[in-house]
């Protein structure tokens, strides 16, 4: 464990100073206060502590900060999504709030037209860099679209399942896991950049009933290892009692 930290302390230095010195040539002026370092929180066995590390760019010593917005998607040094998912309602919720002021014509297909293309896309951009994990956030982003079917007065009334099932929609929740076992498949099968032995390991186990291609679930001791995106596909129950057919069809 010390010896990986050391070597992404010594990539992160490496990266810094490359964009620095291919800058100098130039004369390429570089703006010092975008550039950030985002200090993780690191879990030793004495205890919980933080690695202090200092990094410069020439002269310059970039300012340490624990959380940072990356082309719209808020992260954190503790890799948790709640902030996120906070700005992700927000958004959502001010378009919808827009909606239901200005549309009086309520017809089903004009209402749901209006959310898959103006609502949603804000509830799941780069959903697969931030997929909430904690109860508490995959109700907040849920409650959008519980918003929304309350909208349509044909059905405002019923459960939010059979809200649902008439609308045609799915929950966001069952959007997202659709999605994760897409780029499985994807990253199985050779269809994606993303190097199957960089994320996931074949089951050694093959005397056990069912297909060829079960993933090896590690144990972790940490709630972030476990939540990643790779990992969430492994938490979904019975994604390694998926049929032989289902597994091998292209």
């Amino acid at each position: 464990m010390a010896s990986h930290k050391i070597i992404i302390h010594y990539e992160l230095v490496s990266s810094v100073a490359i964009i620095h010195l291919k800058a100098t040539p130039t004369q390429l002026p570089i703006t010092q206060q975008p550039f950030y370092i985002i200090q993780p929180k690191l879990s030793m066995q004495i205890g919980n502590c933080e690695l202090q590390r200092q990094y410069f760019m020439g002269n310059h010593k970039l300012e340490v900060v624990h959380q940072e917005k990356d082309l719209g998607v808020v992260i954190s040094s503790d890799l948790k999504v709640s902030q996120q998912c906070q700005q992700a309602y927000n958004k959502a919720s001010r378009i919808l709030g827009l909606i239901n002021r200005t549309i009086e014509y309520r017809h089903t297909d004009i209402l749901l037209r209006l959310y898959k293309s103006l609502v949603r896309p804000h509830l799941e951009y780069s959903i697969s860099a931030w997929s909430p994990h904690y109860s508490k956030d995959k109700v907040l982003i849920e409650k959008i679209q519980r918003r929304f079917t309350r909208m349509i007065p044909s059905v405002r009334n019923l459960p939010y399942e059979v809200r649902l099932k008439k609308l045609g929609l799915w929950s966001l929740e069952d959007r997202r896991v659709r999605a994760d076992l897409i780029e499985v498949f994807k990253i199985v099968y050779g269809l994606s950049s993303v190097k199957f032995d960089t994320v996931f390991e074949l089951s050694p186990c093959r005397w056990t009933r069912g297909h060829s291609l079960k993933l090896n679930k590690n144990r972790v001791r940490t709630d972030l290892r476990q939540h990643i995106s790779s990992a969430n596909v492994l938490l979904i129950p019975g994604t390694n009692s998926i049929t032989t057919q289902s597994v091998h069809h292209r």
